[in-house]
């Protein structure tokens, strides 16, 4: 504003120094016309300066800061421990077969099973402070995986089977059959019963190994065919 009013101070300094050498009527009138206009301009814009200098001055607003995002660093979850359960009561019949597991305060929520044709693996956690699992990596024979079921009890959990063939196990776990003969067409005929004498010595009690290096013997001295030839 201050600068304003310093130009219209000029102008009309200016119109009065030429209103004072000028002599023709038209001239004087158009100049005093200016002038006139010019000190109205004058009057605005000084009391528009004293408006704005009774103002108060505002103060400037202090930027916000941009927050700053950190990521959070998730821990990463410990691996669990578990407490084998290496035994455990079992029954069956000739369609399924069920395992009981004698444990007190199992959670059914809290339980993890994963049931498949030749395996199954039991988690049982946070059971009074610790984690059990029950694994047979290879059962005896094939089960039906959707059709078993795990059922926890106030003092126990009971897992039944359901057998893809029906017959009796001799055990939940795989165990392959030392005495089976290999009866393999392409080997000697002979083969297959070296193979069987052989797991029955290695098998069998003091006298039945006796009876079979008996055998040998006999057979290497001539008394007896040799069936055991190569047993040794």
């Amino acid at each position: 504003m201050a600068a304003e009013e310093e130009e219209v101070a000029l102008d009309l300094e200016e119109l009065r120094r030429i209103q004072s050498i000028a002599k023709r009527p038209r001239i004087l009138n158009l100049i005093s016309s200016e002038i006139g206009n010019l000190e109205k301009c004058g009057l605005i814009t000084a009391q528009l300066s004293k408006e704005a200098a009774s103002k108060p001055t505002l103060p400037t607003p202090t930027p916000t800061p941009t927050p700053i995002s950190t990521a959070v660093k998730v821990p990463s979850t410990p691996a669990l421990n578990y407490v084998t359960l290496g035994s455990f009561s079992w029954e069956q019949d000739t369609d399924k077969v069920k395992i009981y597991i004698f444990l007190e305060g199992v959670d059914q929520e809290k339980m993890e099973t994963e049931i498949k044709p030749t395996s199954i693996d039991i988690k049982l956690h946070d059971v009074q402070g610790r984690n059990y699992r029950c694994a047979i990596p290879k059962l005896h024979s094939q089960i039906v995986p959707e059709k078993c079921k795990v059922l926890v009890k106030p003092t126990r959990v009971v897992i039944t089977l359901i057998k893809a063939s029906k017959g009796n196990w001799l055990d939940l776990h795989f165990k392959e059959d030392k005495l089976k003969p290999n009866l393999d067409k392409e080997k000697d005929p002979m083969a297959g019963i070296m193979d069987l004498m052989k797991n029955m010595y290695n098998e069998g009690d003091e006298e039945m190994k006796r009876t079979i290096a008996k055998a040998w013997t006999d057979a290497r001295s001539g008394k007896t065919a040799d069936p055991l030839k190569g047993f040794k």
